[in-house]
């Protein structure tokens, strides 16, 4: 995978150059179809494997800092220096038939694995490099055909994993984006014959001699692919395989079908486009000596549930060191997920996005739709209610039964108040995981658009999360303590809160904003509409420095008049920027001043 690089160059790297699909003629209905499968399964390995576990992230004594697959790239490590890993690569304990069924075990319906990452060693058996695992390790043999066999017995998609342009031994990229030269004279970049001559043949290789598989396939890293290298690459997969699934990180414009966030979840997902989450269990992707940062079953059962409640899929990677043994930690944790899904499976495979504008304090949630034209709603409760009363706020439709997912007979007791639908729950959680409610109520989910109203402290506080993003370059981004809106590139876009207030007066209004030296100075203005969509006030607001786009400050802007109680919309839009954004914003927060 990737290492942590600046957002701008990631994002420039990641995002398509333009907006070009694989299939333009493609209608929603058969795009619907090609996608079945995989919007049905949600969940799914990521196996991050090469002749890299051999030096498991430390070269000549010193451990790198960067992902462990990432070494001869940050080490500088010269090809000749680097080649004779391959010797120390022999993987007899490879068992691919316990791989998969441990997959299977887990609740994952696909596995993806790296047949070259970017130190360009194939894990197949290649006619257009001898630098792979048949020729250059004492193995000697294509370790992808077992695995084929092993899923195809156990009923698991297979999916294939190929750096299509960053290949360190080959003749492909070894720059990064950081405009420098290869650490090696031996790598003399030509990377229109590495095109032609290795990745084009691979990829043939790879879509002929699997059968069925690969059932979809996943780029990385786009350097230096323009829109004709990456043609040249899709031309060939297209003929081969045509409408095989493919991410959005070919290159050259092309947009694939799926995004993929790495290492975090969106916020609120991506609209109109399928998208899969991909992270590690601990900091490494591929095998690193003594890293033990292994994050806790329930914040990846968490992770699934959050990710499921946004229409996104989860990929969940493991490491497998030198001899093929997949890490213990990782085996635990699999196992207690697994546990996890055996019981509340169907509140994650096949299910559609929450229904909710905002995501619920107590945790997430999934929705299906059932034969009779109503709904089934799976409430992942995260904290449970000290009181036992589940709140479904905002929820206006009929309810029809609610239960415990692990104990369908027994009915909960459910009541209607104003805020919404009150779900009664036992007195304790029944574990210390995600429990899923079942709640059926009568239609499509209908639900009150949340408004922003003052707490116990007097306080209305307007997250990011519960804007409504006027604009096509608005995003949500992630940051410690919640999430806040950036690309905000465009003046013409906007931002907007529904809040409720009880009585006229002042209101002061503060904001927690980022913004960088460079692009200080822009002039924004809150503006206060009421139910009629008429202005009644106004306030200027003119964008100061924080020092960067991830150094959060709060500061007062002033006083804004609300001439009645009820429900306004408060909108902030940018009247001129000069520098290259106007600003991230985190929160904004009113109280009244009398």
């Amino acid at each position: 995978m990737k290492p942590q690089i600046k957002l701008s160059l990631l994002a420039a790297l990641l995002t398509p150059l333009c907006s070009t699909p694989l299939h333009a003629a493609e209608t929603k209905a058969d795009s619907d179809q090609r996608m079945a499968w995989w919007k049905e399964a949600k969940f799914g390995m990521f196996i991050h494997w090469g002749m890299f576990a051999v030096p498991a992230g430390i070269h000549n004594g010193k451990k790198s800092n960067f992902y462990s697959e990432w070494l001869m790239h940050r080490a500088k490590i010269p090809m000749a220096e680097y080649r004779p890993y391959a010797k120390e690569f022999n993987p007899v304990n490879y068992d691919p038939e316990a791989w998969v069924i441990t997959a299977k075990n887990a609740g994952m319906k696909y596995i993806v694995i790296t047949t070259k990452h970017h130190d360009g060693f194939a894990l197949f058996d290649t006619k257009a490099s001898d630098w792979n695992v048949v020729q250059a390790s004492p193995y000697g043999k294509d370790l992808l055909i077992p695995l084929a066999e092993a899923c195809r017995k156990h009923g698991i998609k297979l999916g294939f994993y190929y750096s299509q342009a960053q290949d360190w031994m080959n003749g492909g990229e070894t720059d990064y984006g950081n405009n420098t030269p290869p650490w090696d004279p031996g790598q003399q970049l030509d990377v229109d014959k590495y095109i032609d001559t290795v990745a084009i043949p691979q990829v043939k290789e790879l879509l002929t001699n699997y059968g069925e598989f690969p059932s979809l396939l996943w780029w990385d890293t786009p350097t230096g692919m323009t829109k004709e290298r990456a043609g040249r690459i899709n031309a060939a997969v297209q003929a081969l395989r045509p409408g095989i699934i493919m991410n959005n990180r070919l290159g050259g414009g092309i947009q694939g079908d799926t995004e993929t966030p790495e290492q975090t979840i969106p916020p609120q997902g991506f609209k109109n486009r399928n998208w899969e989450t991909c992270m590690t269990m601990n900091k490494n992707w591929g095998f690193s000596t003594g890293d033990e940062n292994w994050k806790p079953p329930s914040e990846l059962i968490r992770n699934l549930c959050d990710i499921a409640s946004k229409g996104g899929n989860y990929l969940l990677n493991v490491g497998p060191d030198a001899k093929g043994v997949i890490p213990q930690p990782s085996l635990d944790n699999l196992a207690v997920i697994g546990g996890w899904m055996k019981v509340n499976g169907e509140a994650i495979y096949g299910t559609q996005a929450s229904p909710f504008p905002r995501m619920p304090a107590w945790g997430r949630c999934t929705t299906k739709a059932l034969p009779d034209g109503n709904t089934r709603l799976f409430l992942h409760v995260f904290a449970w209610p000290a009181d036992g009363r589940l709140v479904v706020s905002g929820l206006t439709n009929e309810v029809l039964a609610a239960s415990l997912l692990a104990k369908p007979g027994d009915a909960l007791a459910v009541k209607r108040e104003a805020s919404g639908a009150v779900i009664q729950l036992p007195e304790k959680a029944p574990d210390a995981l995600p429990t899923v409610v079942v709640l059926d109520v009568v239609g499509a989910p209908v639900i009150e658009p949340f408004t922003g109203s003052a707490g116990a402290d007097g306080v209305i506080a307007l997250p990011a999360a519960d804007a409504t993003l006027d604009g096509q370059g608005l995003k949500l981004g992630n940051k410690a303590g919640g999430s806040f809106i950036g690309h905000w590139t465009n003046p013409a876009d906007s931002v907007s809160f529904r809040v409720r207030f009880e009585k006229a007066g002042v209101q002061t209004i503060d904001v927690e904003w980022a913004c960088t030296n460079a692009a200080a100075g822009s002039k924004t203005e809150f503006r206060l509409f009421d139910k009629d969509n008429k202005q009644v006030a106004a306030l200027p607001w003119t964008v100061a420095a924080t020092g960067s786009w991830n150094n959060f400050q709060t500061t007062a802007v002033g006083e804004i008049y609300v001439p009645s109680a009820g429900n306004f919309t408060l909108r902030l839009v940018a009247l001129e920027k000069p520098g290259e954004a106007v600003a991230n914003l985190s929160t904004i927060r009113l109280k009244a001043a009398n």
